[in-house]
């Protein structure tokens, strides 16, 4: 068995858990999601668990049980607490406004500002001008728009130039050697 899979979701006693089918609906404190979980799989709530089975031992069952387990759970941590991710801004003049909480502007070199809008159930915090924190109870939606963002200017490896994530290393490259 899936060691993911195996271990079962406590569920929080202020979130609900609603199954229909492969239809999996979590309400809390933060919001509600709702995902299909596929075919094969099924879950089972038993007092305050959430048990995630299979049927066999076949390839594709396997690949998607513990795969089924970690969404269903992030859904719950995400109804609960909500995710974060946190981007820094490296560069003379690279910096972030923001434009209430549902858009950002960007300045990263170019000739234009870079305006990011968020998408339904995210938001921006932009604490000072060199950091941008998406947040949002989709784990999934925030760590792509967080990547979208980074996209737009990654950091370039000779002078460390452009937006990355809080924390990530970026490797240096030596320049030109002077005669």
């Amino acid at each position: 068995m899936s060691r993911v899979g195996r271990s079962p979701i406590a569920v929080p006693s202020n979130v609900t858990v609603t199954l229909s089918g492969p239809m999996v609906n979590v309400r809390g404190p933060q919001g509600t999601l709702e995902r299909t979980i596929p075919e094969p799989i099924t879950i089972a709530q038993e007092g305050d668990m959430l048990v995630v089975s299979r049927p066999d031992d076949e390839r594709r069952n396997r690949a998607l049980h513990g795969l089924s387990r970690s969404l269903v759970a992030n859904m719950v941590s995400g109804v609960t607490d909500g995710f974060t991710k946190e981007l820094e801004i490296v560069g003379v003049g690279y910096r972030a406004t923001a434009r209430g909480s549902a858009a950002i502007e960007l300045a990263l070199g170019f000739s234009h500002p870079v305006v990011v809008d968020a998408p339904e159930g995210i938001t921006f915090e932009v604490p000072v001008p060199t950091r941008i924190v998406v947040k949002g109870i989709d784990k999934e939606k925030v760590g792509q728009v967080a990547a979208d963002i980074r996209k737009l200017r990654k950091p370039e490896p000779y002078k460390g130039k452009g937006v990355r994530y809080a924390g990530e290393r970026v490797m240096r490259k030596a320049g030109k050697a002077a005669k």
